[in-house]
């Protein structure tokens, strides 16, 4: 077991200098309860409440407000000429809620606990390249890949490899002990979890003394709660919801472009998605342009089904204009010169799937494809009807290149939504990683994403610029993509 740490706390005056204000009043936010009764605070689980964990745990290395890797946890990071060696300086004199000391085992247990297959930890695709970790001392870790990889410091900016304490692993689901901004006070999933501030984080201390985070599932009910002062910041606001808060004083409006992307993903396992050329067809009858005008009100970069968001060093430039006539005669050669007829699962956790599969129901309908809307409860819906039926809505978070190639579409990733198999694909990812000249890595992860163009079964039209709406009453949230926010700097008046 190690060690507490015992530290009394003093106050200096000097003059000229004067004292930091003492964090001050509670910051409320809701989350979409998306995992029902499997919700989390075990930040490496499926079921994580990253509303939740975010302020609670802490990364070893974070994106800076450009995106870019920047210390946390770590301070400093170097590899060897191969890019097969990292070595990894981390930060002392930090410690968990608990009152434990944080250090190098701390990184390694983390870390092999995400590693770990029987764990089922889907944050296990951004990091499987480490072969081997050690502890050079308690403050500098030593991670061996088992490729060279120059890109390990984007794959440890994951959003769920937050660090916890060595040996909890039983009981962070519900503990939440972190080295974060924000401690534990209660947890209630489907009602109110209360955090407090942490006075000893190594940054300051926050600026709110607690913070609520309520279980709302409905997209609707979540807005009727900020409009009536229940919660004080949504990033969820469609543009269509706009107009209720740009007209009001009440409201701080911010408009933040962000990788996160919206879509619609069909199982290339199941029949006629099977086939190449359908996943083609119900692809290539959408109007990209179109959508994100009518859902997004012009708020989004059109995405040619690559999940690489738009200012990622390794995008691929991508045309994908709609093909009506391209779309019928491939489901023709495919055996259905009468079209198919398809179900599409949406659910309001995210207010525009439902606007999303009606605008694209119309716009399929001229090639053939007719497209009936099923609507299904908020409440786990992650877990009931997403990668459970053959077509579903999708959403997923903005994340490196290589992270969201992987993740989502690697023959053995635990989250390939779309059950996508090829091995040309696997074997682009595997080269890139590999290689360690940026101009050849580039080209090699701009020719898979142009490879899932031909191929996937993932409909992305676009990545959408988030519409942060939050009560007047709070300041000091960045426009910037979510888990860059700094929580500790937010204030309520």
């Amino acid at each position: 077991m190690k060690k507490l740490l015992i530290a009394s706390a003093m106050v200096l005056l000097i003059g000229g200098t004067s004292a930091i204000a003492a964090p001050n009043g509670t910051f409320r936010q809701a989350h979409e309860y998306g995992y029902g009764d499997k919700s989390s605070l075990d930040p490496a689980s499926r079921g994580r409440v990253m509303q939740i964990t975010e302020k609670l745990m802490s990364r070893l290395i974070r994106p800076d407000m450009q995106g870019s890797p920047s210390p946390d946890l770590a301070t400093s990071w170097s590899s060897n000429a191969a890019a097969t060696e990292w070595t990894v300086k981390l930060r002392s004199g930090v410690s968990f809620h608990d009152g434990s000391s944080f250090d190098a085992d701390d990184v390694l247990y983390t870390l092999n606990r995400v590693l770990n297959p029987e764990n089922k930890s889907p944050a296990r695709s951004a990091i499987k390249m480490i072969e081997k970790m050690e502890a050079l001392d308690s403050m500098t870790v030593k991670f061996t890949l088992s490729t060279p990889f120059a890109d390990m410091p984007l794959q440890l900016m994951d959003y769920r490899l937050r660090i916890i304490p060595e040996g909890s692993g039983d009981s962070i689901a519900t503990s939440g002990i972190g080295t974060g901004p924000f401690k534990l006070v209660s947890y209630d999933a489907a009602g109110v979890t209360k955090l407090e501030a942490n006075m000893d984080y190594w940054e300051g201390a926050p600026g709110v003394a607690k913070m609520e985070i309520i279980g709302i599932g409905d997209g609707q009910a979540r807005m009727q709660a900020l409009l009536g002062g229940q919660i004080d910041f949504e990033n969820t606001v469609t543009n269509q919801q706009k107009p209720m808060f740009a007209s009001s004083s009440k409201f701080k409006l911010m408009e933040v472009p962000t990788g996160n992307w919206r879509g619609l993903v069909f199982r290339t396992d199941v029949a006629p998605f099977d086939d190449v050329r359908v996943r083609q067809a119900v692809r290539m009858a959408a109007d990209r342009e179109d959508l994100v005008q009518l859902i997004m009100g012009g708020a989004a970069t059109v995405a040619c089904d690559t999940p690489v968001k738009p200012d990622d060093q390794y995008h691929a430039d991508i045309k994908c204009p709609q093909d009506i006539a391209g779309a019928k005669k491939l489901l023709a050669d495919a055996g259905y010169p009468n079209g198919i007829d398809v179900e599409v699962y949406v659910a309001t956790l995210e207010p525009t799937w439902p606007i999303l599969a009606e605008a694209y129901q119309q716009q399929a309908a001229e090639a053939g494809i007719r497209v009936t809307i099923k609507q299904v409860p908020s409440d786990g819906y992650w877990s009931d009807t997403w990668m459970q039926k053959t077509i579903s809505a999708t959403r997923w978070n903005e994340r490196p290149a290589d992270s969201a190639l992987h993740e989502i579409y690697l023959s053995t990733a635990k989250w390939n939504e779309s059950y996508y198999k090829d091995e040309a694909f696997d074997a682009l990812l595997g080269n890139a990683r590999r290689e360690l000249d940026f101009n050849k890595r580039k080209a090699l992860y701009v020719k898979a994403q142009e490879h899932l163009y031909e191929t996937a079964g993932t409909l992305i039209p676009y990545h959408v610029s988030k519409l942060y709406v939050m009560n007047d009453r709070v300041s000091g949230i960045d426009a910037v993509e979510n888990h860059t926010i700094r929580w500790h700097k937010v204030t309520v008046k």
